[in-house]
C-alpha cells in the first residue's frame, strides 16, 4: 500500500509541478496514478479484512457475550468469502471479455485487463484474508478465548 501511495502521491506532485512550472503537462499521468489509486484501494480493502477495520455494527456487537461475538464474526466472515467468490467470478468474466475484445486505455493504450485485473486481485486477497480471520475467529471459539475484534474508530 505504501508503494502505491508514494507513486501516486510522486506523479501528482510531478504533474503538478509540470503544469505551472514548465506550462505542460502529460496525458498519461492522470491515467496512471487513477489505475495505482484503484490498486491502492483493493489491497488496502484486504488489509482492512485483516485488521477487522471494515464497517460493522459495533452496538450489536457490544451488547453479546464473546462466544456469541465470536459466533457473529465466523457468520461475517463466511458471508465475506462468499460474496468474495461471487465477485471474484464475475470480475474474472469481465477480465476475460478485455482480454478477447483488446480493450484498450485510451491514452497508454495498454490493454485494460493489467488494470482491471484489480478487481479480482482485490478479491482474491479479500478471501485469503477471510480464511485467515475464519481460522482465527474458529480457533478463539474453541478454546473460549475473546475473539479479535480489531481497532475501532479513531483507535491509534
Amino acid at each position: 500500500m505504501l508503494a502505491f501511495y508514494t507513486f501516486i502521491c510522486f506523479i501528482i506532485v510531478q504533474e503538478v509541478a509540470r503544469r505551472f512550472l514548465l506550462n505542460y503537462s502529460s496525458a498519461w499521468a492522470e491515467e496512471v496514478a487513477r489505475y495505482a489509486f484503484i490498486y491502492l484501494g483493493w489491497i488496502g480493502a484486504a488489509y482492512a479484512v485483516r485488521e477487522r477495520a471494515h464497517v460493522r455494527f459495533d452496538i450489536v456487537l457490544s451488547r453479546v457475550n464473546p462466544s456469541t461475538k465470536g459466533v457473529l464474526y465466523i457468520f461475517g466472515e463466511l458471508a465475506t468469502i462468499t460474496f468474495a467468490c461471487i465477485a471474484l467470478y464475475w470480475s474474472t468474466h469481465t477480465i476475460q471479455q478485455l482480454l478477447h475484445f483488446e480493450g484498450t486505455t485510451p491514452v497508454l493504450r495498454v490493454n485494460k485487463a493489467w488494470f482491471e485485473a484489480a478487481v479480482p486481485i482485490g478479491f482474491a486477497l479479500v478471501i485469503w484474508r477471510s480464511l485467515q480471520a475464519l481460522r482465527r475467529d474458529v480457533r478463539n471459539l474453541i478454546d473460549g478465548t475473546e475473539p479479535y475484534v480489531g481497532k475501532t474508530m479513531f483507535e491509534e
